[in-house]
């Protein structure tokens, strides 16, 4: 068991989920494990807002990206499950979600 978290846990950190806000002004991306991996930001935009409207566009990127990340590790988590059960039984995972 401990074989497989490890096995999902490095599957995970190789899965990226990416996320903007502000049409595209601010991007952010995480992996499946929910680590933040980039975050980028227009450099026009940059010259012309004030520090309240960067830091409200941050949050909403982020926010929506760590919610991508938690979708995707409980997709991945589901179809381990489904593997690790016996053949025919498959279907039963999705009592857990």
């Amino acid at each position: 068991m401990e074989e497989r978290q490890a096995e999902m846990k490095k599957k995970l950190a190789a899965i990226i989920v990416e996320a903007s806000s502000g049409d595209g002004v601010v991007k952010v991306s995480a992996s499946a494990d929910r680590q933040l991996t980039n975050i980028q930001f227009d450099p026009e935009f940059l010259r012309s807002a004030d520090q309240e409207e960067i830091e409200d566009l941050i949050l909403v990127a982020v926010n929506e990206v760590m919610v991508l990340a938690a979708t995707k590790e409980a997709e991945e988590a589901q179809n381990m499950l489904k593997d690790m059960l016996p053949p025919g039984m498959g279907d039963m995972g999705g009592m857990f979600s």
